[in-house]
């Protein structure tokens, strides 16, 4: 019978001796965490270390399985005496790429898509090199299966771990899976992604969310949170986490530290028995309703505009007699909101009325948010059908000349220098004060707290 374990890792070089000297004391808490979890993966033995790394080639449609020759060091961090190689679990990747094939879930590996045409390196990244670094100074008589995430949906990143569990039995494997992955990068002002005030409250709750292995608290995590947090260890842990499908987990945070403005956290997690109350059900952790057939008719003109644009490669008519007669004679900014499986998908908007109606408003910010944010590829056609819209209509911005005037949760802000200008939506999750509101926007807008700018205020009624 197979055993399981599984832990979570973060992935700084600086925790190496050899990278970071006398650094390393500034992260002392988690140095002695990683040590912790050497010893204990030194005692359970596994045949096979499943590591998901970050920093691999990630592809939005795709896992990646590394079947290079699995070797690497921390030569690009100032320490080429750092490096390792391992002997490939071929046998456990074959069996888990033919499970995902049988359930959809679309694999690939390092050598069919020829990663250096993206450039990547067949070799070992650091997401990978630091975690073994801890491990192979105890235990080294085991085989590696590396591979890095897609930018799948997290309920097919469960589905892929719980592959993984059900590999390691038909296999009869005893297997340790680590994910590999740092928290928020933005817990100070002088963090390397630079300052949000979400990243606190991003690692607070996945944190708390892992004390208790809470599926439901780690799920109904906002998405614009993890967005704002610049996190990348989220999705290994879901794929962890989905190896531990049926089993009731005993969880502990061995650590969690900020030092340098990015979040290091050590956690462990063991099988006790099986247990419906583990699983992941899409059903119990969904965070918004099933579409209802009669849809608001702001969002159901957004959806209808780009469909048909995605579709067609026109901008529609617009249903003129299935309108409210204010869409069609009032003016207003508008912004226009789009989600994929509850991770954002795209937003556009415009903060004053751009076309002769709030109507064509919403047309042109629809096509915008799914062909022209910047941040992601434009939508497919075969992405259609699992898009969740939602509409924020702008009241006319009004001047503000006292802080006072100002309600985080009620208004939305404008702060303009000149040409630059950056506005923040009202109540957003983890935005609660004045100050944070105002920093977001100045930062946004990149003008400095300490030059003189105008701020106005607005409201918004959303449509969802």
């Amino acid at each position: 019978m197979s055993k399981l374990s599984g832990y979570l890792m973060p992935h700084p070089p600086i925790m190496v001796e050899e990278v970071g000297r006398g650094e390393t004391q500034k992260v002392i808490s988690s140095v002695n965490a990683a040590n912790v979890v050497g010893k204990e993966i030194k005692e359970l033995s596994p045949d096979t270390v499943v590591i998901i790394s970050p920093h691999g080639p990630i592809f939005s449609d795709a896992l990646c399985i590394y079947d290079f020759f699995l070797e690497g060091s921390l030569a690009a961090f100032g320490a080429p005496e750092v490096k390792m190689s391992f002997e490939r679990d071929d046998d456990l990747a074959n069996e888990l790429r033919k499970r995902a094939n049988q359930h959809s879930i679309p694999t690939v590996t390092t050598s069919e898509v020829r990663v250096t045409r993206y450039g990547f390196k067949e070799e070992l990244d650091h997401g990978v090199i630091v975690p073994m670094y801890f491990i192979t100074k105890y235990y080294s008589n085991f085989k590696l299966l590396p591979l890095a995430f897609g930018m799948l949906p997290y309920e097919q990143l469960y589905a892929f771990g719980k592959l993984i569990q059900e590999s390691a039995k038909v296999l009869n494997k005893n297997i340790a899976v680590i994910a590999s992955g740092d928290l928020s990068h933005r817990l100070t002002i002088d963090a390397p992604a630079g300052y949000d005030p979400c990243g606190k409250l991003f690692d607070e709750k996945l944190v708390n969310a892992l004390k208790k292995f809470d599926l439901k608290a780690l799920r109904s995590i906002e998405p614009s949170i993890v967005e704002r947090a610049g996190e990348c260890g989220l999705r290994s842990v879901w794929i962890m986490a989905g190896a531990f499908d049926g089993y009731k987990v005993k969880s502990e945070v061995l650590s969690y530290e900020g030092p340098f403005g990015v979040g290091y956290c050590i956690a462990r997690f063991k099988p006790e028995d099986e247990s419906e109350s583990g699983k992941f059900s899409k059903n119990s952790v969904k965070t918004t309703d099933t579409q209802e057939k009669t849809e608001d008719p702001y969002v159901k003109l957004a959806r209808y505009t780009l469909e048909t644009y995605v579709k067609d490669g026109i901008i529609p008519d617009l249903p003129i007699e299935d309108l409210p007669e204010e869409m069609l004679t009032k003016r207003a900014g508008v912004f226009v909101s789009i989600k994929k499986h509850g991770e954002l998908r795209g937003c556009i908007g415009t903060f004053l009325p751009t076309r002769k109606n709030i109507a064509e408003e919403i047309q042109r910010n629809a096509i915008s948010a799914g062909c022209e944010d910047p941040r992601f590829y434009p939508v497919t056609a075969e992405e259609l059908p699992e898009l969740e819209y939602s509409v924020d209509v702008l009241t006319e911005p009004r001047p503000v000349y006292s802080l006072d005037e100002l309600d985080p949760k009620k208004y939305g802000i404008l702060v303009q220098k000149g040409f630059r200008s950056g506005l923040l939506l009202p109540d957003l999750e983890g935005v609660d004060t004045v100050e944070q509101q105002l920093n977001i926007a100045l930062a946004k807008a990149g003008i400095s707290p300490n030059e003189k700018y105008q701020i106005k205020k607005f409201e918004v009624v959303r449509h969802s």
